[in-house]
């Protein structure tokens, strides 16, 4: 039995390693993006890209790839994680983020990637590719989200709240009644008000709404991670600032239109059935633009990357695609 797999045959995670190097990139205009690389030197290279926006990087997801055959390369997007300055929306939009990709890149003297995403991570892999697909050789996403008006507003506004009403409640009574009829203003008032603590509470009340919905069963140890003040601050209030400017897209599904070209980037898209946050629905209609794409439905499986089943096609994906890069390099 492999390190990779369980009794069951299910895969799991990487045993934890630590970054073999690390620093902060200055990409300009007060920015400085923390990124870090593990495993192997002269290994296979994969970028992965957290989701939010706003979310940062962890440990845990370096252990998604077999560290004797990747390169693995994290970084914190603006305003998030180590990434300086903290919940920063200044001149912070996905053209920003796509040119700092770019520029981590040639940082660290990489030509071309493998390109891992979820959630929102999803969204940027696919831009990213979309742009540079000659510096791409694989894709591997999960919980697909296109940044179309429809999936913001199903989240925010109206339809995940009738799955979860008692969380939307508590996410909704933060807000006057007269304001709710558009939630994401009344939350950017508040998010982006000069006082700290109306900032604070609103940036709890948009992270617990989130926690909630994010995994298939309730998971209380998610629920009190999500709650710390810098976490709660740069995910509520980078991803309100997003959202509020529709991912800062030049048409809303401009992901799609553009799916041209990536047919010539091996592709797989995992998706767990009962995800609220980002329903089948997208995944669905990406597979249908990317025929040569291979999507793995999961069916006891809601939006986090660390569901058991969700991590057992994750990994997997991983493996395969560091076999198929490796037969092209003979």
């Amino acid at each position: 039995m492999s390190r990779g797999e369980n009794e069951k045959g299910r895969r799991r995670l990487y045993p934890p390693i630590a970054p073999a190097g690390s620093g902060f990139l200055d990409v300009g205009e007060g920015h400085r993006i923390y990124h870090e690389w593990s495993g192997r030197a002269d290994g296979l290279p994969i970028l992965f890209l957290h989701g939010g926006p706003g979310g940062g990087t962890s440990p845990m997801q370096r252990r998604f790839f077999d560290p004797a055959r990747w390169r693995i390369v994290l970084f914190d997007q603006r305003g998030c994680g180590r990434s300086l300055p903290h919940a920063s929306i200044e001149a912070n939009t996905t053209d920003h983020l796509l040119a700092d990709i770019e520029r981590l890149r040639e940082h660290l003297g990489i030509d071309r990637w493998a390109v891992f995403g979820g959630s929102w991570g999803s969204t940027l892999a696919l831009l990213y590719a979309e742009a540079c697909p000659e510096r791409v050789t694989g894709l591997i996403l999960r919980g697909i989200f296109l940044a179309r008006p429809e999936e913001i507003r199903w989240f925010y506004q109206e339809g995940a709240g009738r799955i979860f009403p008692e969380a939307f409640a508590r996410f909704v009574s933060g807000v006057p009644e007269d304001e709710r009829h558009n939630l994401l203003a009344a939350y950017y008032r508040r998010l982006t008000h000069p006082d700290p603590t109306v900032r604070l509470n609103a940036a709890h009340r948009w992270a617990r709404w989130e926690a909630s919905t994010v995994t298939l069963a309730p998971d209380p140890a998610h629920l009190r991670e999500a709650q710390s003040d810098h976490f709660a601050l740069a995910l509520a209030r980078i991803e309100c600032h997003y959202f509020l400017h529709r991912a800062f897209l030049r048409q809303p599904d401009q992901i799609l239109a553009q799916a041209d070209r990536l047919h010539d980037i091996p592709t797989t898209i995992v998706q767990g059935r009962y995800d609220v946050i980002c329903p089948p629905k997208s995944a669905f209609d990406l597979k249908d633009a990317l025929p040569h794409a291979e999507l793995r439905i999961v069916p006891l499986a809601g939006h986090s990357a660390f569901e058991p089943a969700i991590v057992h096609e994750l990994v997997l994906a991983t493996d395969r695609l560091a076999d198929r890069l490796d037969e092209t390099k003979r």
